[in-house]
C-alpha cells in the first residue's frame, strides 16, 4: 500500500508491504494547505475501525500476531468446531484458525489483508 504523508510542510511518499516501510519520495508540500489535514484523516479511519463494536458471541481471537491472508466463511454461514475459518501468515508460514464451536457467523472483524495482534477479534460465532 502507498500513503502519502504531509508533515510541517514535507510530503513523504511512504510504500508499506507486509510490514516493511520505504520512503519513495519527499518533497515539498503543494500551496494549497487543505488538502494536508485530508491526508490524516484516511491514517485515522483504519485506526477508528479496529476497535468497531463487535457482536454478542463467541469470539474468535487471533491466536499470533500475523497478516490476514484468507478470510474462509462468510456472514451466515453455519460452521462447526474445528472448521477452518480464517488463514494467518506469521513468520512465512500459514496458520490456521479453526472455529471452537458450532454456530452461525455472525460477524468478520478483520478482513484479508488485515494486520492483526494476538488477541485481535477476527470473528464472531
Amino acid at each position: 500500500m502507498k500513503y502519502k504523508i504531509t508533515l510541517k510542510g514535507r510530503t513523504y511518499e511512504v510504500e508499506v508491504e507486509r510490514g516493511e516501510a520505504m520512503l519513495l519520495d519527499e518533497y515539498e508540500a503543494a500551496a494549497p494547505v487543505p488538502s494536508a489535514p485530508a491526508a490524516p484523516a484516511p491514517a485515522a479511519a483504519p485506526a477508528a475501525a479496529a476497535p468497531a463494536a463487535v457482536s454478542a458471541g463467541t469470539k474468535v481471537d487471533a491466536p499470533l500476531p500475523g497478516n490476514v491472508l484468507n478470510v474462509k466463511v462468510s456472514v451466515g454461514q453455519a460452521v462447526k468446531a474445528g472448521d477452518v475459518l480464517v488463514i494467518i501468515e506469521a513468520m512465512k508460514m500459514e496458520n490456521e484458525v479453526a472455529a471452537p464451536c458450532d454456530g452461525v457467523v455472525k460477524q468478520i472483524v478483520a478482513d484479508k489483508g488485515a494486520v492483526v495482534a494476538t488477541g485481535d477479534t477476527l470473528l464472531v460465532i
